[in-house]
């Protein structure tokens, strides 16, 4: 029979699911208190949030949520990590701290919305630029036609010019060019 409190933790926890877009699920068996505080102010600056949970409970909130995905990864001691923003940006932070703490934080793996990522995705995800340099690019990338398509029309008015001027010089005048 479940308790009140584990209800409420419960609801939290499938509240917490339902608002954050990606989910990571890290064991952090040799992670001393320091070293937790220390990653949880490393990941309120991008937005995110590192919770150690209850398999069971989590796994009664993921159902709740949406996100029955999440089940898998939540064997042994867990944590999750969960952001709200820039999923790029909490990739990166947790893969750094993960690798830099040799083997203290591994990542099992998360959700993404709602499709299930290995280990491997989000060390991948780790890998690619902010969502802000991606925009730029994009935009780069859907700018450069009209670029090119302008080049080319005021190539032939960049010609005239310079045989206009050409002709003037030949002919004794000043150019303005």
């Amino acid at each position: 029979m479940p308790t009140e409190k584990k209800i409420e933790v419960v609801e939290q926890l499938a509240e917490l699911f339902s608002q954050n877009k990606f989910i990571i699920a890290t064991e952090y068996r040799s992670l001393s208190v320091s070293d937790m505080s220390q990653l949880r102010r490393q990941l309120r600056e991008v937005d995110a949030e590192f919770h150690v949970v209850k398999n069971t409970l989590a796994k009664f909130a993921a159902e709740k949520a949406g996100k029955p995905g999440l089940a898998q990864f939540l064997q042994g001691p867990i944590a999750l990590a969960l952001c709200r923003g820039d999923a790029t940006q909490l990739a990166k932070n947790l893969s750094s701290y993960a690798r830099a703490s040799k083997s203290a934080l591994t990542i099992k793996g998360g959700i993404l919305e709602v499709r299930v990522l290995s280990s491997q995705e989000i060390y991948s995800l780790a890998a690619m630029p902010p969502l802000d340099v991606m925009r730029a690019r994009f935009i780069g990338v859907l700018q450069s036609p009209i670029y090119s398509l302008h080049n080319v029309l005021s190539a032939n008015l960049r010609a005239l010019g310079a045989l206009l001027n050409a002709r003037i010089q030949q002919m004794g005048g000043v150019t303005n060019a």
